[in-house]
């Protein structure tokens, strides 16, 4: 396993991290998860992410009991959580990022978790009805108090970044660390441009999600419609519309050949170009069976392979390079 620093932090994360969106507490067993855990621990994975929404909370509880089970050393590991949705309550203040709720959502993660403090805490939204001052300083209280040791975004504009930054410069306060943005091959552009400049004024890191693009960078729509994937639950019909579009899906089957030619996998080839990005810091990876994620903790073997001309042959195929503005 390969380290980064997440972003101008001292903080070293796996290049391979993993998470529990969409799968712990709600599409496989306890049992599995605690075996996911394990395999991407023992591989060096020392980032595991998570947030009060997944499984209405219950994806956090899964993964405290898991820790607390393991008894592994609390320093060989960071945790994170995120604050904005809720986790399944409906009256006011039980969403959003004003402070009584980043407080109570930090005190409710601490309590599912069963740690006493939160190594990254996001924004997992911005929140249009919550003054950005108000977020700072509730994130700064947080710091000051030791729950939590770094902040950060998800899906932010890089404009609501730099006012968070902003603020926090004004007030003398810490900004955000880090920023959760999705970004594979076909999602490209706000890592790419929008944050262009970011990294270097104030030297943002990213936990990227969603590097197989919700699983369509893979094999295993080529052909028919598998049952069991996370494309077949009904609270996902607006995704697979999004993603499963034949001019994306021949677009796969040409980077399947490449990867063929490579004799690497389709997902371990989008890992890897993911990774080979200076700007990330690191790959959040999802699974819901064990021989999966085995296969996909090897990517980083595949970085090697990415010299100029199979990256040219790539962006010959997805066609969608991002434009850079002219500064």
């Amino acid at each position: 396993m390969e380290y980064r620093r997440l972003g101008k932090s001292g903080l070293q994360v796996s290049t391979l991290s993993f998470g529990s969106w969409m799968t712990f507490g709600h599409q496989i067993d306890d049992a599995t998860a605690e075996k996911l855990m394990h395999i991407a621990y023992d591989a060096g994975v020392n980032f595991f992410d998570n947030a009060e929404v997944y499984a209405n909370g219950k994806s956090e509880v899964v993964m405290g009991n898991i820790l607390k089970n393991s008894q592994w050393d609390r320093t060989s590991y960071v945790v994170s959580s995120k604050v904005y949705f809720g986790d399944g309550r409906k009256k006011p203040n039980q969403r959003g990022l004003n402070r009584k709720h980043v407080f109570e959502a930090c005190h409710d993660a601490l309590r599912r978790l069963q740690t006493d403090y939160l190594d990254l805490f996001f924004c997992h939204r911005p929140d249009k009805d919550c003054p950005i001052e108000e977020t700072v300083w509730a994130m700064n209280h947080l710091i000051q108090q030791g729950k939590i040791l770094y902040w950060g975004t998800s899906e932010w504009s890089a404009q609501e970044i730099m006012e968070a930054h902003m603020v926090a410069k004004e007030l003398r306060l810490i900004g955000p660390t880090m920023e959760q943005p999705q970004y594979n091959m076909f999602h490209r552009t706000k890592v790419e441009v929008e944050y262009s400049q970011i990294y270097k004024t104030v030297g943002l890191g990213t936990t990227i999600w969603s590097p197989l693009a919700s699983g369509t960078l893979t094999n295993k729509y080529l052909d028919q419609f598998p049952a069991g994937t996370r494309l077949n639950m009904e609270e996902l019909n607006w995704l697979k519309e999004q993603v499963l579009t034949e001019e994306r899906l021949e677009k796969v089957r040409q980077l399947n050949d490449l990867a063929n030619e490579l004799g690497v996998s389709l997902p371990k080839l989008a890992i890897a170009w993911c990774a080979k990005n200076p700007d990330v810091s690191t790959v959040i990876l999802g699974a819901s069976k064990p021989h999966h994620l085995e296969e996909t903790l090897t990517s980083l073997d595949v970085l090697p392979l990415l010299k100029s001309e199979i990256q040219e042959k790539i962006e010959g195929i997805l066609q969608n390079k991002p434009m850079h503005p002219p500064y």
